[in-house]
């Protein structure tokens, strides 16, 4: 099995909507600047996470992308499928024709391990990754908080 960056780059750029939407919509720029990942990369990505409903456009002075649901209702496999990453470690990609146009010895070893990988991903939704990210955004707010706090005044006006 191998997820490739397609998914990955998709729900990292998906965890940076979720983190930054409470300053409105996040454009393709500041995700890109933030994770590295290339912007034609994730015009892609974001085209086919919309056309899914998993982020809506917001166009004009101020626009970009933000979620199209609440991040409790978005799954991880969700953000996965919708970028058409297929979660499959059989050979075949499930059709069973892995030997001699025949199903191989270890066909249903590897289809489980695809139904654990799925439940898995199925299991953790955005909100959660969230949640999971907020301790160390929090550090990085205190520890900028701490710096400002120890500047002399007007280093902190300039």
């Amino acid at each position: 099995m191998r997820l490739t960056t397609k998914g990955r780059f998709a729900v990292t750029a998906m965890l940076d909507v979720a983190l930054n939407a409470q300053d409105g919509p996040v454009t393709l720029a500041a995700i890109s600047a933030r994770q590295k990942i290339s912007l034609s990369y994730l015009e892609q990505l974001f085209g086919k996470l919309r056309r899914r409903g998993l982020v809506d456009s917001v166009r004009g002075p101020g626009g970009g992308y933000q979620l199209a649901r609440a991040s409790e209702d978005m799954t991880i496999a969700d953000i996965i499928r919708a970028v058409d990453e297929p979660i499959d470690a059989t050979q075949c990609g499930g059709r069973q024709n892995c030997h001699d146009d025949k199903r191989c010895m270890t066909h249903e070893l590897w289809a489980g391990l695809n139904a654990h990988i799925y439940g898995f991903l199925r299991g953790i939704t955005l909100a959660e990754m969230v949640r999971r990210q907020a301790p160390e955004r929090h550090e990085v707010v205190v520890l900028q908080d701490q710096r400002a706090a120890h500047q002399p005044a007007d280093a902190q006006q300039a």
